[in-house]
Parts: structure tokens; sequence; C-alpha cells
């Protein structure tokens, strides 16, 4: 899933799944959908010869990943530098419980982006975080003031491109059971399938310094009343 000049991606790594090749998925709109349920974004880059994993709330804008942070943050700045980012996404969609554990796994959508961040620029910097906002908790944007230049100031925001990255699914029933595998030892029936999982948004706690009979602002009403939100 590369479109990029062969200069550009010769020293990034291959983006062809060898195992359980058939699990993976060579269309944009896969790509999407994994960047789009997920809420948290996992980081590496190399520093000082160790490699770094950082958890951070992501958004795709388009065909980019948007990632911010403080600016005081040392892998954010290797990566503003031009070091070789690598990002990875999972939603985990259910348990998949077979007749063995060997067969047991999970149905799951993921995704790995290579490459390099570079910096939004400032006239572009507004748009990004609306953007980033706007993924977490629609509508907030609109509720609250402006950042402030002082905060803007602190606040490191990359885009990274999606042209090198690879998508793999496993979704559906556990494998067909074993013929061979030898019956329950007390001759009860065994069960298997998969058991969906969810994330499901809970009850808004109030800060304690807010006036009480403050009313729910309708960015929080919309995402409490959903009954599942897809991260």
């Amino acid at each position: 899933m590369t479109d990029e000049p062969a200069s550009q991606t010769a020293q990034l790594p291959s983006t062809q799944i060898n195992r359980l090749s058939e699990r993976q998925r060579h269309d944009r709109e896969a790509l999407h959908d994994v960047l789009d349920s997920a809420l948290v974004a996992h980081v590496a880059v190399v520093r000082e010869g160790v490699p770094v994993v950082l958890p951070l709330l992501h958004a795709r804008d388009g065909d980019r990943l948007l990632l911010h942070g403080s600016t005081g943050g040392g892998l954010l700045r290797e990566a503003a530098a031009g070091a070789p980012v690598t990002v990875a996404v999972t939603v985990v969609d259910a348990l998949v419980v077979a007749d063995s554990l060997f067969e047991s796994s999970a149905n799951y959508r993921s995704a790995v982006v290579f490459g390099r961040c570079s910096v939004v620029p400032p006239e572009g910097r507004l748009g990004a975080l609306r953007a980033l906002s706007d993924r977490l908790l629609p509508g907030r944007w609109h509720e609250v003031r402006l950042p402030t230049p002082k905060e803007l100031a602190a606040t490191l925001v990359l885009e990274m491109s999606l042209e090198h990255a690879s998508v793999k699914v496993r979704s559906g029933p556990p494998s067909p059971a074993d013929a061979s595998a030898e019956p329950p030892p007390d001759g009860v029936p065994l069960w298997w399938g998969i058991v969906p999982l969810t994330q499901t948004p809970g009850e808004p706690v109030t800060a304690p310094d807010v006036p009480a009979g403050t009313p729910l602002p309708p960015s929080v009403l919309d995402l409490t009343q959903r009954r599942s939100r897809k991260f």
C-alpha cells in the first residue's frame, strides 16, 4: 500500500505481511477504518540506539496521520527532526474462543505505518488541532475558547503520510474443530465461538469546581447517549 517513489521508501521496511498473509488488506478503506476506529496509536522511534514506544492520541485527516503532544517530549522532538517512525494501531473486536487453547485467538483490525513525520506549519496548526479535537469529542471545538498563543507554542503537531502502511484483519468464527482431538473427559459438549468486545462511554463525572446545576454540553451528551462508540 505505497505509491511513494523508490528513493523515498528504500530504507523503509516492507509492508508485505508474511505470517497469515491471507489476512492482509490492500484497500485504502481498510487502513482508514483501522485508524478511525482506534483512540490510541503507539509511536516508535530509536533514540540513542534504544527503541522507544509512546502511546499517543491521534487523528486521520484525509491521507495524513496527525499526532500531537508537548514540545518538551523527547520522542516527538526526534520525530519532528526527521527520525524514522513506526506507528501501530490495533482494534480488538472480539475474543475467539476455540475448542482448544492453541486455536483460540482474537478478531482484530491492525495497521502499521512507516515513514517520517513533518511539523504542521503555523498556518495549518489550528486546523490540525481541530481535526484532533473532532476525532475525540465532535463538537467540543465550538464549545470552548481557542488555544492561546502560549498553548500553541507548547504544543507540537506532527503529520505523517499514510502511503507506506500495512493492514491485517482477522474476523469470523474459530477455525473448525480438530476431528482428531480427544473429546472432553466429562463428556459434556464443549462450546466455542466468539465474544464481541466494545468500548462504551460511562456516565460523565463533573469536575469539582464546576458550578452546581451546570448542564452537560451537547458534545458530551451526544457521546454519552450513544450505546457504543466505534473507537
